[in-house]
């Protein structure tokens, strides 16, 4: 195979990196994308369903045909239940905004089938992915593709939308990044279950028992969660045992209930939080979960990530095709102010709304005072669907 060159070389062909293609291709600039993932495997992989109406808005970019108005499904709020009392938040009368529920695999299938319309190469399933040069003004990357052939794709700019064990971030010299790191004393114990949705929008619930959020996926297929100790193996709990702790969890006087049906997957996920500043160095550029990753409880995941994009985008556009790179050099300084409102948001909503078996009795009823006294107040009440529903981009 021969050499390739290009104005950009993106490792990682997620959302976030076949996003960025996309707009630097509908700009004139060409990229090379490649994963070490197969295609299905990036589409089977299910993940955070809850969208900005910002990242809507860069789906519906023309060219990409998203079906986010189509197979999504729009969410004017979220419910807050408090030992069993519902306290919902109406994000158009409070902040004038909504979000969208659109796994994160769908948008992928989206920015996919976009990417393959513009011929642009793409190479999937490729093997042992390294980056060099990137302190100069010509870095490269190479690879093993799936035909295990050699690639070598020489760059103006390298993008790493790798993920959270990005070779990218590796890459840059331990000297030159600083990595900052949160770990929870807790995990989330999740199932996908065969059963239609519970409410008509997702549920974040705190009770003694600890945190649950009863979310969706489909109109036949839904995602929940429940707090759980992070050494708990999901093979010790049976069906009946896992409905009988949700529904203990989001039980009230308002008699609610939980739709149940079939579990078909079962899954404890660890809590952490990092972010690597800074997000850039010489011709590399870090966006998404290589340079951050949040807990879920604010739905930030994939939006951060969009985010970078939507910063990172323009301002290689104008270095390649107007030579001006000051907004290049400022890449991480811009998008790090949002990454670190979305770490402290991601922080404020796991604390309150978890039980942590480390606090005292004073932390655990300072924690719910935190929570009553935004739920309370309709203030308090815009500050989280704003946060929730995000801030702008840029």
């Amino acid at each position: 195979m021969p050499d390739l060159h290009t104005d950009v070389a993106i490792v990682g062909a997620g959302p976030a990196g076949l996003m960025l293609a996309h707009l630097l291709h509908a700009a004139g600039i060409d990229s090379v994308v490649i994963d070490n993932r197969s295609r299905d495997d990036i589409a089977a992989t299910h993940r955070a369903g809850i969208l900005e109406a910002a990242s809507v808005r860069m789906l519906e970019t023309p060219g990409i045909d998203s079906r986010v108005h189509s197979a999504g499904h729009r969410h004017d709020g979220i419910d807050v239940r408090v030992d069993g009392i519902s306290h919902p938040l109406d994000f158009p009368s409070l902040v004038g905004e909504s979000v969208w529920l659109y796994p994160q695999n769908e948008a992928f299938v989206d920015l996919a089938a976009a990417r393959a319309r513009t011929g642009s190469p793409t190479f999937y399933s490729v093997t042992d992915t390294r980056l060099a040069d990137i302190d100069s003004t010509s870095p490269s990357v190479r690879a093993v593709t799936e035909d295990g052939e050699q690639l070598s794709i020489s760059a103006r700019y390298v993008v790493g939308a790798d993920g959270s064990r990005s070779p990218s971030r590796a890459s840059i010299p331990e000297a030159s990044r600083q990595r900052f790191f949160h770990e929870y004393p807790f995990a989330w114990f999740g199932i996908l279950c065969q059963a239609p949705p519970s409410h008509e929008v997702l549920i974040y619930s705190r009770s003694d028992r600890g945190f649950a959020l009863i979310s969706q996926r489909s109109a036949d297929v839904q995602r929940m969660y429940f707090q759980a100790d992070p050494g708990t193996d999901p093979d010790d709990w049976s069906d009946d045992r896992i409905w009988t702790e949700l529904q203990a969890r989001v039980a009230g006087p308002d008699g609610f209930e939980l739709k149940t049906g079939p579990i078909t997957d079962k899954v404890v996920l660890p809590f952490r939080s990092a972010v690597t500043e800074p997000m850039q160095h010489g011709s590399l550029f870090l966006a998404g979960d290589s340079a951050h990753t949040v807990p879920p409880t604010g739905a930030k995941g994939l939006n951060l990530a969009f985010a970078d994009v939507a910063v990172l985008a323009p301002a290689l556009v104008a270095a390649l095709r107007d030579s001006d790179a000051e907004a290049l050099a400022r890449y991480s300084t811009t998008a790090t102010k949002r990454v670190w409102k979305a770490q402290n948001f991601s922080y404020q909503m796991t604390r309150m709304l978890h039980t942590d078996p480390t606090a005292d009795a004073f932390e655990t009823k300072r924690s719910l005072g935190e929570l009553t006294s935004l739920l309370d107040s309709e203030h308090g009440r815009r500050y989280l669907a704003e946060c929730y529903t995000g801030w702008p981009h840029g």
